[in-house]
C-alpha cells in the first residue's frame, strides 16, 4: 500500500495543509482533520510518506482525547466514519482511518510546550546559559533529567518552512491575552502529569509534548489538533532509561538521528531509504501497543 502524503477531496473546501495534515471545511460548525503519511524533521517535510502512519496518529490521538476529556473538554465530535456526513464518505478509499470530524474552533496562536526531562533543544540552551526558555534553573542538572516540576515553555506557531520561536512564558499573555496565557500554563502541566503518569505506568517516559488549544464562542477552552504523539511528543522507554545521556526513542527522533548521520542541511525534503520509513513506523506501533495494549488497526 502507498503512502498517502496528499489528499484531494474536491466537494470540501481544504483550508490549510500542515506538515501532517488535510484540513477540510465541512460545514459551519465543524471540520475534518485529516493526518496523511507525511512526516517532517527539523521543519522539513520529507518527499516519501511513511505508509499508515497517519492512522496510527488518528488512532493515538483518539486515544488520549477520551483519557483525558475529565481535564479539558476537546474538538473530537467523532472518528467514526460510519458516522460522518455523506460528503465525507465519498473520499473513504483516502480517509478512512485518518480522519477526526472536529468542532469549529478559534485556534490559539501558541503552541503550548511541556517539557518534563531537560533534553533536545532544552539541554543546548541550559548547557549554555543554565536557562530553558530563559526560566532560570538549578545548576548541575544532567542530560535527560526530570525537572523539578514540569516546565511550560510556549512557542509561536510559524508558517510552514520557517521554525517556531521558543519564547517566556511570560511573553504569551500579549499574544493571546492574559485569561487564555493563564489557563492554558496551567491546563497544560495537568494535562502533561495526568499523561505522563499513565504512560510511566505502560513503559513510556513522556519526555516532552505539544498541546493546542481553540477557543469557542464562548471563550471556553478546547483541546485541539493531535495529542500526545510521537509526532508532537518525546517518548522514551522506561526499561532503559539513564540520567546523563541522551535516550533511546520511540518517535521521530530516529527520524532526526539519521539525517543528522548524513549532514542532512535542513533546507528541503528528502527521500527516506525503506529502512529508515520501515524502522520508524515500528517505533510508533511499538508505543502505540504499550499505551493501549493492543495492536493498531491500520
Amino acid at each position: 500500500m502507498a503512502a498517502v502524503v496528499s489528499t484531494s477531496c474536491p466537494d470540501l473546501k481544504l483550508i490549510a495543509r500542515g506538515k501532517v495534515r488535510d484540513l477540510y471545511e465541512v460545514d459551519e460548525h465543524s471540520l475534518l482533520f485529516v493526518a496523511t503519511d507525511r512526516i517532517s524533521a527539523f521543519d522539513v517535510i520529507m518527499q516519501n510518506g511513511i505508509t499508515n502512519k497517519g492512522k496510527l496518529l488518528t488512532e493515538i490521538s483518539i486515544f488520549w482525547f477520551s483519557y483525558l476529556k475529565d481535564v479539558l473538554p476537546n474538538h473530537l465530535i467523532t472518528a467514526d466514519f460510519e458516522k460522518m456526513p455523506a460528503k465525507v464518505q465519498q473520499y473513504r478509499s483516502q480517509l478512512e482511518g485518518r480522519s477526526m470530524l472536529v468542532k469549529k474552533l478559534r485556534v490559539l496562536p501558541i503552541e503550548s510546550i511541556v517539557r518534563g526531562y531537560i533534553t533536545g533543544s532544552a539541554w543546548s540552551e541550559y548547557k549554555k546559559k543554565g536557562t530553558v526558555c530563559d526560566i532560570a534553573l538549578p545548576a548541575g542538572m544532567q542530560e535527560s533529567e526530570a525537572f523539578p516540576e514540569p516546565l511550560w515553555t510556549p512557542s509561536t506557531k510559524a508558517e510552514i518552512g520557517d521554525h517556531d520561536e521558543n519564547i517566556h512564558p511570560s511573553k504569551a499573555a500579549g499574544i493571546i491575552g492574559e485569561k487564555h496565557a493563564s489557563e492554558m500554563a496551567k491546563i497544560s502541566v495537568e494535562l502533561y502529569t495526568k499523561a505522563r503518569d499513565y504512560a510511566q505506568e505502560h513503559g513510556i517516559i513522556i519526555a516532552d509534548t505539544k498541546f493546542e488549544f481553540g477557543v469557542d464562542e464562548n471563550d471556553n477552552l478546547y483541546l485541539i489538533d493531535e495529542v500526545l504523539t510521537p509526532d508532537s511528543s518525546r517518548f522514551w522507554p522506561a526499561a532503559t532509561y539513564k540520567v546523563g545521556a541522551g535516550q533511546d526513542s520511540f518517535d521521530k527522533q530516529y527520524l532526526r538521528n539519521y539525517l543528522e548521520s548524513i549532514g542532512f542541511d535542513k533546507s528541503q525534503g528528502i527521500t527516506l531509504p525503506e529502512d529508515v520509513v520501515t524502522k520508524t513506523m515500528a517505533k510508533y506501533q511499538e508505543a502505540y501497543k504499550l499505551l493501549t495494549g493492543k495492536d493498531a488497526q491500520l
